[in-house]
This record gives C-alpha cells, sequence and structure tokens, in this order.
C-alpha cells in the first residue's frame, strides 16, 4: 500500500538592498544544507498560510504573499514529499529571531542562491520560478508606481493644483 505523501509549503522570498533585488536561503542545522525556505504542513493546514508561517519562522522577517509558483516532489525517508511554493516580498528587517532548526539566513542574488543551494532539484526550480518571480516583482512594482501616480494627479485635482485631463467635449 502506497504510503501519503509528506506535503510541505515555502517561498521564494525577495527584498531589495540597493535597488537590487536579494533572496533568501537558510542553512539548516541538521545537516547544514542550504535550502529555500520551506516546511511541513500541519494537519488540515491551508497551503499557503502554511508557507507564510514556515518562511516567517525560517527567516524571521514578515512576508506578503503573493502568487503560486509551482511545486517540487521528491523521495525522502522513504515517502514522496511535495512542496508547494509562493512568490514572497520580505520586510527590510526581522521582527523575530529565527527558529533553532536554521543556523542562518542569506540574502543573495539570483545566480548566487542557485549556486548556494544545496539539492540539485531546488536549484533547477529556483533558477526557473526565480527568474519568474523577479519578472512578476517588477511588474508589481510597476504597477504600484503608476497607481501612485494617478492617486497623487487625483489628490492634486482635488485640491485645485492640477488640471483635469478630461478632454472637453467639442460643441458643433
Amino acid at each position: 500500500m502506497a504510503r501519503v505523501p509528506v506535503l510541505a509549503a515555502g517561498g521564494i522570498v525577495t527584498r531589495r538592498r540597493g535597488g537590487r533585488p536579494l533572496i533568501a536561503i537558510v542553512q539548516r542545522s541538521k545537516d547544514e544544507c542550504w535550502v529555500l525556505p520551506r516546511g511541513k504542513l500541519k494537519r488540515k493546514e491551508d497551503p499557503v498560510v502554511g508557507a507564510r508561517r514556515e518562511v516567517v519562522e525560517e527567516t524571521g522577517h514578515p512576508v506578503k504573499v503573493h502568487e503560486y509558483l509551482g511545486a517540487i516532489t521528491y523521495r525522502t525517508s522513504g515517502r514522496d514529499k511535495i512542496v508547494q511554493f509562493w512568490r514572497m516580498h520580505a520586510a527590510e528587517r526581522p521582527d523575530r529571531d529565527i527558529m533553532a532548526d536554521i543556523l542562518r539566513v542569506e540574502w543573495l542574488p539570483l545566480k548566487a542562491a542557485v549556486r548556494r543551494l544545496s539539492f540539485p532539484i531546488e536549484k533547477l526550480f529556483l533558477d526557473s520560478a526565480g527568474r519568474q518571480s523577479l519578472k512578476e516583482r517588477r511588474r508589481s512594482l510597476r504597477r504600484a508606481r503608476k497607481a501612485r501616480g494617478k492617486n497623487a494627479r487625483r489628490k492634486l485635482r482635488a485640491n485645485g493644483r492640477a488640471p483635469s485631463r478630461k478632454k472637453k467635449a467639442r460643441r458643433h
């Protein structure tokens, strides 16, 4: 009889430093391997909730969860393990200590993070999904800047400081 797979979740977690996007990787204390922040889900735990919980526990940084990026599957201790990942953005500073199972957190550019990871399947996943994650991050930043610009123009118009962009109707 097949055993039920182990379910886990985590994130490709980014933050900016000096305008440069960095990705979080963590070093586990049990084997000193470098991995993406992730962990087992609690029984009946929603994967998004579990992913956020695990990332906060392992990095110490509060995060905002964005879109689903994909999953990796591998065998460990004779069982299949399925790990789902979401794109996440971390606050600049941690607000808690990292859990005892983690030795360190490093924030690296994408290529350096891929090289540092210990497992080939995670390297492949981060190389692919990490590039997509950084593209989505840039898109969301552009949308946010554009929205801020529109809101600023609206506020100026409301205060009588900027002309409206609406075209006047022509009279025939």
